[in-house]
């Protein structure tokens, strides 16, 4: 009887150990499994936010590595490619990638676009787009560069203001300001172009500053020249800062 009784309890304490043990054993189970959840959420999140500017990273550096230029569609380029054709890349590298030393960037919108050769951009302008109406300039974003509205047109000798910076959710910063993602390469003396009713408007980079999101001075300011402003999200990939490029027109 007395050995019964033990053999009892010994099977009854095997039955709560092994009870708590597939309890803790679920409960670490569930833990793991948010955790990896979680882990690999953020992976996915930082990899889609920041995958294009890092993409757009390599690329400048490659075709800065490699030399490469890019020339704005005018009556000249043809002549100019020609004159330079020779110094086409020749490495294995370059032709397996089909790497080209030079290229000619067309105005997607001879209406109103923008190129800017040292980082090979390009893109649409749509005009007169509301910056305090979020619904209507993420639409604009989603086709191209804003054109502040109350701002000038090129042309006009005043302040024009671009834009290409923000999102409506964190996980779509991505989608809005790819264009302008490597604004911040731009130095001194390098050159915006912008085709505004089927010509050509050039200008130089004075300089550059990045800001804080409330300081909207710069969106409005005025001047008694041709004065261009391009706004970007800073850094590229996220809406914390603005980074703001000054240039101003090249005399015909």
């Amino acid at each position: 009887m007395k050995n019964y009784t033990k053999l009892s309890k010994k099977h009854l304490l095997k039955h709560k150990l092994h009870k708590i043990s597939s309890s803790e054993y679920l409960r670490v189970l569930i833990l793991r499994t948010l955790g990896n959840f979680l882990i690999f959420s953020s992976l996915f999140i930082i990899g889609k936010t920041f995958s294009l500017p890092i993409k757009e990273e390599i690329r400048y550096l490659i075709e800065r590595k490699m030399e490469k230029r890019y020339l704005v569609e005018d009556k000249e380029t043809f002549f100019k490619i020609q004159h330079l054709s020779d110094n086409q890349p020749k490495g294995l590298l370059a032709k397996a990638l089909n790497l080209k030393k030079i290229e000619v960037l067309i105005p997607p919108d001879p209406y109103f676009s923008i190129v800017i050769p040292k980082i090979g951009a390009k893109s649409k302008v749509l005009a007169n787009i509301d910056p305090a109406d979020e619904k209507i300039y993420l639409d604009a974003l989603n086709k191209g560069v804003a054109h502040a509205l109350g701002t000038a047109f090129p042309g006009e000798g005043s302040h024009i203001f671009l834009f290409a910076h923000s999102t409506d959710y964190f996980w779509n910063v991505g989608t809005y300001n790819a264009i302008f993602y490597l604004l911040g390469k731009l130095e001194k003396g390098d050159e915006i172009n912008i085709f505004y009713k089927n010509q050509r408007y050039v200008y130089k980079v004075i300089g550059k500053k990045v800001v804080d999101p409330s300081e909207v001075y710069y969106l409005t300011r005025k001047s008694n020249r041709e004065f261009l402003t391009l706004q970007t999200c800073w850094p590229p990939g996220t809406t914390l800062k603005r980074l703001l490029v000054f240039a101003v027109r090249v005399s015909e």
